[in-house]
């Protein structure tokens, strides 16, 4: 695609390519097929008559059918293409009686003028003129298609961009939330926190705003927040990564939000110590998140608090960008209600024990309130997804 005076000038489709060539091969293959099958000169000949004779068809379909029909002014666009129809039939006749020189036998009669070879040559402009107005609107359809395609991919590039600037406040409205608390509680650690909330800044300023970025610097800024919160809070806060991170990149913030949720549902807990256990699973195929907190809150209190704006902002991205390549699956398990709610409990560790295999973690999920996230990207997937930047 190229720029006229900040004009879009659409290039040539490869469907349009094809169908030009197969309009440049068709009289010549009919013709010496039917006629003269074994004279190889006359076939030249067809082909280089269709060859000079081809651009005044792509003028007429490039030019004068855009101009003229598509705009409504019928009555030119038939005066032009009868004027059209004369000028070629003229030209294909001259172009025949050069190649009167060059073949001999069958060819002599094909290529003279008479009535019969000025009907032939009549109903080939004909069908001609069909084919390139076909062409045309052809050309029309996929340069509709293409606009459409560059809208949708513009109007997902200004979702993701409004999104993540919901994020970027969300997220630091809490850090700042939380180095608040520790100057009124003048925390000697206040200071470590400012040094980190300066990491994030930079963070959030300089390389936050690329397309992607990589994962290691996606977990840098996942530990300076967890650093902030233990901090801040007293917890059992593990943060676990598995695999390895080089040479993978991802969206920013895609995992901050459900990480900051697991927090916000920990320290909810009034009844015991809260905890919070992060982990990234990088494999060859993809990459899991998992954050496992426990909560004192009944089930109708969380499933209003995980409609905040950060998770469904987080959701909405990961629609965006990946459809077809990521898995979110939340989990309650409720201890109070286990005797009550059987069967939902039972598929929950169900569920649970697929994303959970080891003993030990599974065990402190079913032994406690739990509120569970597991989020899964397919990384096999990640590259062939749609690119929203223009």
């Amino acid at each position: 695609m190229e720029y006229d005076n900040d004009r879009v000038v659409k290039g040539v489709h490869k469907t349009e390519l094809y169908c030009w060539i197969f309009f440049v091969l068709l009289n010549p293959l009919v013709n010496s097929l039917a006629i003269f099958p074994r004279q190889q000169t006359a076939w030249i000949a067809l082909i280089l008559v269709s060859l000079f004779i081809s651009p005044l068809y792509i003028i007429y379909s490039r030019v004068i059918v855009p101009k003229f029909l598509y705009t409504g002014k019928h009555f030119l666009f038939g005066l032009l293409t009868i004027l059209f129809f004369l000028v070629v039939i003229s030209f294909v006749f001259l172009l025949n009686g050069i190649m009167l020189f060059f073949v001999q036998g069958v060819g002599q009669y094909y290529f003279a003028f008479s009535t019969i070879n000025l009907a032939r040559e009549g109903s080939w402009v004909f069908i001609n003129t069909f084919l390139a107005v076909s062409i045309a609107f052809l050309r029309r359809n996929l340069n509709e298609e293409e606009t459409i395609e560059e809208l949708q991919k513009d109007n997902t590039f200004y979702k993701l961009r409004y999104f993540r600037t919901q994020l970027n406040p969300h997220f630091l409205f809490n850090t700042l939330n939380s180095i608040y608390s520790l100057s009124l509680a003048k925390n000697d650690k206040t200071t470590e926190v400012v040094i980190r909330l300066s990491d994030i800044m930079r963070f959030l300023i300089y390389e936050c705003n690329e397309e992607k970025i990589p994962l290691e610097k996606e977990i840098e800024f996942i530990r300076n927040y967890i650093e902030i919160e233990k901090i801040r809070y007293d917890a059992d806060i593990k943060f676990t990564i598995e695999g390895t991170t080089e040479g993978i990149m991802i969206e920013p913030f895609l995992f901050i939000s459900f990480i900051e949720n697991g927090f916000k549902h920990a320290i909810d807990n009034s009844f015991a110590k809260p905890f919070i256990y992060i982990t990234l699973k990088v494999s060859k195929d993809q990459i899991v998140l998992n954050v496992i907190n426990n909560t004192s809150l009944e089930l109708e209190t969380q499933a209003k608090k995980i409609q905040g704006k950060g998770l469904v902002n987080s959701k909405s991205v990961l629609e965006l960008l990946y459809p077809d390549a990521y898995s979110l699956d939340i989990i309650q398990t409720e201890i109070k209600d286990r005797k009550e709610s059987k069967s939902r409990f039972k598929n929950a560790k169900e569920r649970l024990q697929q994303l959970y295999p080891d003993a030990h973690t599974l065990d402190v999920i079913l032994s406690n309130n739990t509120f569970t996230v597991s989020l899964i990207l397919l990384t096999g997937l990640l590259d062939k997804m749609y690119h929203y930047r223009r």
